[in-house]
């Protein structure tokens, strides 16, 4: 399973699909014999092969008989035909006789590969590596369980919780390491949000670089809330992902508009208004706080008011983990556990922006 969750790890952090990754074995379990490995894949994204598909593919490859055989996978094996077909039945079908996975799929559309497999006569055990696995599909399994994309909120502020200085000015309040990390994390989500206030304020252009400037090879989907127009000449609509426009206020319908694109990890990155209005509408599943030695003193707080009236009533989140970049420090925090379903107070408002 170690291998397998390494293989997952291959797959693109992009994209409607999980990160899946499959060992086929002759030997070992059941039977006590040495383990011999008959082929391994890994899901490469959507439309490509799933891991259990491409495990045996490898395998054929490598002339060998997988008759008998022992699958171990990190997901369980889906049951729907989507893109291309149900991996369950593709694993009875070759002959494997035992299907190990860690992980039971959250996808209503895609569960039951198990009891489609004990159907067939092929036996099942989960819950191997079970940790790892999570935490490897937590994004995208929290987005397939509730339907709505898991949401990332970024901050780059001063110490003392700005956003910009008295006169506007934000560039740059981090420094090159934390903006090459968040450059980073663009690369890796499916969207990326920010307001019409936002765009006018400091025409962004939401793409994801290197740190010579040029565009890595995905691009998320560059999503603007608001009713006001973006202009024409905004970068917003030159090289990059595509634009997607919600032209709204609420919360729900921005991540209704996003899910029917089939985003699953929504980076949002401006402004103030977007950010308070999902912490209002518990709408936040994990904070990246990029902090700077510098006090302002005055300027736009990186948050507007929750109506938190008592430090006992404030939402905490945990610290995942702390990272030093140059003479900044980022802290992640997540909401453990995620919700499981789309946060009930969705239809907050987005105030402060038209």
């Amino acid at each position: 399973m170690d291998r397998a969750l390494e293989l997952a790890r291959r797959g693109p952090a992009h994209g409607p699909n999980p990160r899946v990754g499959c060992v086929l074995l002759a030997g070992g379990v059941p039977d006590g014999s040495p383990a011999r490995v008959l082929g391994e894949g890994w899901h490469r994204g959507a439309g490509t092969a799933h891991a259990e598909v491409a495990a045996l593919a490898d395998a054929a490859a490598r002339g060998h008989d997988v008759r008998g055989a022992t699958a171990v996978v990190t997901l369980e094996p889906c049951a729907h035909t989507g893109r291309t077909g149900p991996c369950a039945h593709a694993l009875a079908d070759a002959g494997v006789a035992h299907v190990v996975h860690a992980v039971e799929d959250p996808n209503p559309a895609a569960a039951g590969g198990a009891a489609a497999l004990r159907a067939r006569g092929v036996r099942v055990t989960s819950g191997v590596r079970a940790a790892e696995a999570a935490e490897l599909l937590r994004v995208w399994a929290t987005a397939a369980a509730r339907g709505t994309p898991y949401v990332t909120l970024k901050t780059a502020t001063s110490l003392d919780g700005r956003v910009a200085a008295r006169d506007g000015t934000s560039r740059w309040v981090t420094g090159p390491q934390a903006r090459a990390h968040a450059h980073a994390v663009r690369a890796a989500v499916d969207a990326v949000a920010v307001t019409t206030g936002t765009v006018l304020a400091d025409d962004p252009a939401l793409t994801a670089r290197r740190p010579d400037g040029s565009l890595v090879d995905h691009q998320p989907l560059r999503v603007v809330v608001g009713r006001r127009d973006v202009p024409a000449a905004a970068r917003l609509r030159g090289a990059g992902g595509p634009l997607l426009h919600v032209r709204s206020h609420a919360v729900a319908d921005l991540l209704a508009a996003v899910a029917a694109r089939e985003v699953r990890h929504l980076l949002v990155e401006g402004g103030p208004a977007l950010a308070t209005a999902l912490l209002a509408a518990d709408a936040v599943d994990e904070l990246h706080a990029y902090l700077a030695p510098v006090v302002l003193g005055a300027g736009p707080a990186a948050v507007g008011d929750l109506g938190v009236s008592t430090l006992a009533a404030a939402p905490r989140l945990r610290t995942a983990r702390v990272e030093r970049l140059g003479d900044d420090v980022l802290l992640v925090a997540r909401r453990e556990p995620a919700p499981a379903v789309a946060p009930a107070a969705a239809t907050a408002p987005i105030e402060g922006d038209s």
